[in-house]
């Protein structure tokens, strides 16, 4: 169930940017912006409600400086909590020019509960990324690398990558980037698959943009989720197709608040 919580934070136009200072003009939201979605498992070829989604962007202040908050949380339902109980919260800061400054995910998914934090520091020309995961047993590992392109995280990637343009996209155009998980750095890539129309559970109809998140593992690319963002300068998720372990999840978006566009 650990992918579900890729619902919100995966669904964006991702890139790695030259600049190690990772920073960009923010054109897709602004502070206030809330999002809602339903959480859908496909059990016994049948689609069951298992919860709801729930992601929000706020101005905010980190050590000192002004920033943008973001957070995700996911919480399964009764139903879902007699096959698998899923409790996640994600939070993020970054810039006003959107470039990451700490990264935190609580996860309790099943019997296991999880934490994932990173923090980014900016030198002239490169950033260094120090990773600590806690694992189930409570055992901390760290890590602390240097890089000279810009690392994301879930929550951060998202905020980032709603605000560059898919002009000129083709159809099987890839991009690829590198994310912050847990104590690794991990390969990921993105690939265009043209346009369509999709309505969400708050009965609206959207023009949306069809994209395929992917991971690299092993070696071999195997397609995550499949997603569907709205044609506009928003570049909001409306619906999310993912391919878990152990089966197939659906997330609909169920409403818009603070909408910057």
């Amino acid at each position: 169930m650990r992918k579900v919580i890729y619902i919100i934070y995966v669904c964006l136009f991702c890139s790695v940017m030259a600049n190690a200072q990772c920073e960009l003009n923010n054109t897709a939201f602004q502070g206030g912006e809330h999002l809602t979605y339903n959480l859908y498992f496909n059990w016994k070829f049948i689609w069951i409600k298992v919860g709801e989604a729930a992601m929000s962007v706020d101005n905010a202040t980190y050590k000192g400086r002004s920033a943008y908050k973001g957070s995700l949380i996911t919480r399964g339902n009764k139903k879902a909590d007699r096959f698998f109980v899923m409790r996640d919260t994600l939070l993020c800061y970054t810039t006003k020019g959107l470039a990451p400054l700490y990264f935190r995910k609580g996860a309790r998914e099943g019997k296991r509960y999880t934490i994932d934090e990173v923090w980014y520091h900016y030198g002239d020309s490169n950033v260094t990324i120090t990773q600590h995961f806690t694992n189930n047993e409570g055992k901390l590992r760290t890590k602390k690398n240097t890089f000279n392109d810009c690392i994301t995280d879930m929550m951060s990637m998202f905020l980032r990558a709603r605000s560059l343009s898919d002009k000129g996209w083709v159809k099987g155009q890839e991009v690829k980037f590198k994310m912050a998980d847990g104590d690794v750095i991990t390969n990921n890539k993105l690939v265009y698959r043209g346009k369509t129309n999709i309505k969400g559970d708050d009965k609206k109809k959207y023009d949306c943009l069809e994209l395929s998140y992917m991971e690299n593992k092993d070696g071999k690319w195997k397609e995550i989720i499949r997603f569907f963002v709205t044609d506009d300068d928003n570049h909001i998720p409306v619906r999310l197709d993912m391919h878990l372990n152990f089966g197939s999840a659906k997330a609909f978006v169920t409403s818009m608040t603070g909408i910057r566009n």
